[in-house]
């Protein structure tokens, strides 16, 4: 028997987009222990690519912008009698095509759109699987370690919403289950998704610098995280969140980096 023990069990996985992302490596560990992983896809393109990843796996097709594609995914895994241990929410979007501009010049529609996909989107997809989760379900979201740095822009008030919204989610569904929601707050990663992020690198290997390893945050690591709070063997750890960043939090005063910074 393995650790995680969730052989013949059965996950939705959401954000899986190439062999670099979180989803990617979780559902890795996943299927490498006997579940069943279930993905959703944003377009038809992109679901060609996750059925490259997983030539076996049944693929959804899922913007969470659309109410209506919500609903549809309940309504067809509820059709196939599917009963699902857990979900992984790994979605987040912002548009930084004209630079991370000054928080007070933050444009509503930017900061809406992201909310949606980044945030609510975990809101809608709990409450539209609800009954499709078995009594002692986990969900788990990808948050990130310091919702706080301003180098994020927008996204970082939108990060602490929906770390939040895990608290009430968990609060609120344990009055009818005993399905847990947590949040893993990673550091910064090198995946394509983040790549996206203007000077994106150069707080990737800042961070380097700020682990008491001296080493980058592994994706799979994360990851790692992520299955154990999908399963069972976490089932004490509920709304709340996790960090997972190498131990970067606690060294802010790092001496290397305070001593180059001031004789520089």
């Amino acid at each position: 028997m393995n650790f995680l023990s969730v052989d013949h069990q059965t996950f939705l996985i959401t954000g899986v987009s190439n062999k670099k992302s979180i989803a990617f490596f979780t559902a890795q560990i996943l299927r490498e222990n006997g579940a069943t992983c279930l993905f959703t896809a944003e377009t038809p393109e992109h679901s060609e690519r996750i059925q490259k990843l997983f030539p076996d796996a049944e693929v959804f097709l899922l913007d969470v912008r659309q109410e209506d594609q919500i609903n549809a995914l309940a309504k067809n895994l509820t059709a196939k009698e599917i009963k699902l241990s857990g979900l992984l929410h790994s979605m987040a979007f912002a548009n930084y095509a004209a630079g991370i501009k000054p928080f007070h010049l933050t444009d509503w529609k930017d900061y809406i759109e992201a909310t949606q996909i980044s945030q609510f989107s975990l809101l809608a997809l709990s409450g539209s699987l609800k009954d499709l989760f078995l009594n002692e379900a986990s969900v788990v979201t990808v948050s990130i370690s310091n919702t706080k740095v301003a180098s994020y822009g927008y996204m970082g008030p939108i990060k602490a919403a929906l770390e939040t919204t895990v608290s009430y989610l968990s609060k609120s569904f344990s009055e009818f289950s005993r399905v847990r929601f947590n949040a893993v707050c990673a550091g910064p990663l090198k995946t394509s998704a983040s790549a996206g992020i203007p000077h994106y690198i150069e707080n990737y290997l800042y961070a380097e610098k700020l682990t008491l390893r001296k080493e980058a945050l592994k994706t799979a690591e994360v990851a790692q995280t992520i299955a154990f709070l999908l399963s069972q063997k976490s089932s004490g750890i509920n709304g709340t969140g996790i960090l997972v960043d190498a131990g970067m939090a606690l060294n802010t005063f790092d001496q290397e980096l305070v001593f180059r910074s001031v004789n520089s």
